[in-house]
Formats: structure tokens, C-alpha cells, sequence
């Protein structure tokens, strides 16, 4: 299809099972009431990310609608993606700015260097899978390793919440209170609201969080005051990167993680709409990696593509690339409200501290998710001691320096299981490796944000 240039199916297509495909659309009313309901399924995970790594809320917001927008034109309107805010990148920014979990980040400088860097080392990648395929990097990353890289996301930062983010006993239930309000969420509701579990349980947990604090005076209080200050339509608060070459090399190995994230998403939709969509994935990786660029020139956050997203997508069989043009431009709007922003920085941190115990962990079980999925065999050697590895590696934080550099948990995860399985899956003339077999699994990764 021509960029901008789509079918239009009748409504009534849904009512019979039908599927829009991604060259399709319904019409321009119910098109955009999809495109806000994809804004608010990755509005949470997208607004908690910069927030644990003391960023712009607002500045995340707006460039997650560039960066879509700047996804959409780069891969023709051929692959229904939404970029969010990447958790893969909250290690790494936190041990390269020594960031204490609380407020604005001084160092976020140092950051968004390390961020741009990372970007262009994705756009790089994503020419090179243009021009040559991607059969290569599917033998590098199969199902075992992608999913204990994935894994290992969630394992790493799972100390971020538990230790970080809850400073008394009562801070602590509170974090208990908020992500049993998820998974009751997760459980007894259907439909719209239970896509929505991680953005009602934070409302319900709020609002229980201030009834004790605010009302009975148990707790530090909810401060509305920041909210009352601020104006409705504003610009957000920009930032400037600082390029310094540790924090370059503890960011830019991120870009493989995005590429096991991308290499997910790609499949994951190819699957539902029965639609080969690899010929489009260098495009796609190009995509991802010059709106991780962009946004950190502009003090947003790394980006990649969003499990939520193509959850709703298989909720509602439409995959109209159509949709992720309204939502963008809806994000961008966002993104210049003051009001808006202050209102996500009025959420109580023990709050976002049980939300993200739910988040980093659905990361965890994602990975996992993987496996099962794949049907990664581990009564093969090879598999056992890849996963064994590399989920022990990203869980203890395992570092390696080098000279004044330091590689932690999650890049040598990333790079171990890389490394380790191109090892392990060699055949020796006397067949006697710890691969028994060649890995003939499919690398179908699903990824989480």
C-alpha cells in the first residue's frame, strides 16, 4: 500500500469476527475512538518509566507520539506499532547517574547521551538487517536466549521498587495494597477495564493511599498543590544531552535488548494477522532507533515497541496502522500539558512502588512466557546452562570493568547469552559438546516494553 493510502472496511465488520488488516481501516470516527483507546493502554507504562528514572513525565509523553509518528513514516505505514517508554533502559540510566529514585534527576545529562547513543547503535543495526536480512540475527537470538534476556529486564530492576521506593512499615503495606488492587483488577473485571489493570489499581491504590494518609493521618499526605499551580497547556520541560563515554558504554548495549523487543513484536503481529511482516523489519528496528534519537535530544526517554499495544490490537482484531496515527497525534497533545504532569507527579511513590513490583515482575513471567510459548527444550544441555547463566547474571547485578567502564547486570545477561549459546550450540566432530543438537526451535520471541 501507498503511505497514508488505506481500504475502509464498514463497522460491521467487527460484529461479524472480521479482521482489520493493517492495510485497512474502519471509518475515520471509530479509527480515532481506537487510536485513544491504544493511548490510554500504554499510558502507564509509559508514564511509570521515566518517573523511576527521574524523568519528564510530559517530555516522555510527547515524544512517545513523535517517535510513533516518526515509526510510521520510516516503515511506510506497514507495521501497527505504538513506541513507548522502554523499561530496558532503567538499570542502566540509574547506575549511570546514580539516580535515587525520588524526584528529578540531576544527571539526566549523562542520560540522554548514553540514550542517543544507544539509538544510533539500533539505527545502525536496522540498515544492516535492511540490507541483508534478518536470518542472522535470529541465530544469534532464538527463543532461549531472547526470553532469558527478557527475563532478566524484570529480575534486575525487581529491587528498584523493594528497596527504593517504600522508606517506612506503612509504606510497605501500601506497596501490598497496590498490587493486590492490580491483580483484583486483573481478575474479577472484563472488557475495556481489565486491559486497563495497571491505570485502575493505581487509581483505586490512590485513592485508598489518601483516605489513610490525607484523611486519617497515617502516612505522608498526597500534596495536590503542584497540581492547583499548574497550567493546563504549556511546553515541557526540555533537556540537554551531556555526551561522556562510560555512561555511552553502559546505555548503547541496550540496542540489543530492543532488537530481541522488536524481533517479538514483529512476530507477535505476523501471527495474528496472518501477515508476513519480516521484509519490514529492518525498517522497523531504523524506526525504533531514530525515535530513540530524537527523543533523547529532546530529554525523553528510549523507546520501543509496546506489548500493551498489540494486546489490544489482539483484543479487538484490528491492526489498522491508521489507528497509530490518531494516537500519536493524541500524545503529542498531551505531551504540552503542565496539568498532566503534575498530576502523575502527585502519585505516592509507595503507589508507583507496587505498580512497579506488578510490572517488573509481568516483565519476568514474560519471558518465561517465551519459552513455553517457543517450546524451548531444557532437558537440552545447551538451554539449561544458557538460561541458568544468564537469568542468575541479570538477577545478582553481575558487573565487569573494564578500565574505568562497568558493565552491569543487564548487559551481561544480554551479551553472556549471546555469547554463551553461540558456544554452547556447536557440534564437535566427536559429538561430544554440551550442545547435543543443532537448536532448531523458531524464534517467535513475544517482548515485554
Amino acid at each position: 500500500m501507498a503511505l497514508f493510502d488505506w481500504t475502509e472496511r464498514p463497522a460491521a465488520v467487527l460484529q461479524q469476527g472480521g479482521v482489520i488488516a493493517p492495510d485497512e481501516r474502519l471509518p475515520w470516527p471509530q479509527t480515532a475512538a481506537m487510536g485513544v483507546q491504544h493511548v490510554i493502554a500504554m499510558f502507564g507504562a509509559t508514564v511509570l518509566a521515566p518517573i523511576l528514572m527521574g524523568f519528564d513525565p510530559n517530555i516522555a509523553i510527547l515524544m512517545s507520539g513523535v517517535g510513533t509518528l516518526l515509526f510510521f513514516l520510516i516503515t511506510g505505514g506497514r507495521v501497527p506499532s505504538y513506541l513507548g517508554s522502554s523499561f530496558a533502559f532503567i538499570g542502566v540510566v540509574i547506575a549511570a547517574t546514580a539516580y535515587a529514585g525520588k524526584g528529578p534527576n540531576a544527571n539526566i545529562g549523562v542520560a540522554l547521551g548514553g540514550i542517543i547513543a544507544c539509538g544510533a547503535v539500533y539505527a545502525i543495526i536496522g540498515a544492516v538487517v535492511h540490507a541483508v536480512g534478518t536470518g542472522w540475527i535470529e541465530r544469534f537470538m532464538p527463543p532461549v536466549v531472547t526470553g532469558a534476556v527478557v527475563a532478566v529486564i524484570g529480575l534486575n530492576l525487581a529491587g528498584i521498587p523493594v528497596k527504593n521506593m517504600a522508606s517506612n512499615n506503612f509504606e510497605s503495606w501500601m506497596q501490598a495494597v497496590t498490587f493486590v488492587c492490580v491483580g483484583l483488577v486483573a481478575v474479577l473485571t472484563r472488557g475495556m477495564v481489565q486491559r486497563l489493570l495497571i491505570l485502575v489499581g493505581l487509581i483505586i491504590a490512590s485513592v485508598i493511599y489518601g483516605v489513610f494518609t490525607n484523611g486519617l493521618g497515617l502516612g505522608k499526605p498526597i500534596d495536590f498543590s503542584g497540581i492547583a499551580n499548574a497550567a493546563w497547556v504549556g511546553a515541557p520541560a526540555f533537556a540537554a544531552p551531556v555526551f561522556t563515554g562510560p555512561a555511552m558504554l553502559l546505555i548503547a548495549p541496550v540496542a540489543i535488548i530492543l532488537v530481541a523487543e522488536n524481533l517479538g513484536h514483529i512476530k507477535a503481529v505476523t501471527a495474528m494477522t496472518g501477515r508476513n511482516l519480516d521484509q519490514y523489519m529492518g525498517r522497523a528496528f531504523l524506526g525504533d532507533g531514530v525515535a530513540t534519537v530524537v527523543s533523547g535530544f529532546a530529554g525523553g526517554t528510549g523507546v520501543t515497541t509496546y506489548a500493551e499495544n498489540i494486546g489490544v490490537m489482539a483484543a479487538t482484531k484490528i491492526y489498522s496502522t491508521a489507528v497509530f496515527l490518531f494516537a500519536a497525534l493524541i500524545a503529542v497533545v498531551l505531551g504540552f500539558s503542565p496539568k498532566f504532569g503534575a498530576v502523575i507527579q502527585a502519585i505516592p511513590l509507595p503507589v508507583m512502588g507496587g505498580v512497579s513490583i506488578v510490572v517488573f515482575g509481568l516483565i519476568a513471567v514474560a519471558g518465561a512466557k517465551i519459552w513455553v510459548d517457543n517450546r524451548v527444550d531444557f532437558s537440552q544441555n545447551k538451554n539449561l546452562i544458557v538460561a541458568a547463566i544468564t537469568l542468575v547474571l541479570g538477577t545478582g547485578d553481575f558487573t565487569l570493568k573494564f578500565g574505568g567502564f562497568a558493565l552491569g547486570g543487564i548487559g551481561t545477561a544480554t551479551f553472556g547469552a549471546i555469547i554463551i549459546y553461540a558456544l554452547l550450540n556447536r557440534n564437535t566432530s566427536t559429538g561430544v559438546s554440551v550442545a547435543d543438537a543443532p537448536n532448531v526451535e523458531t524464534p517467535t520471541p513475544q517482548r515485554p516494553r
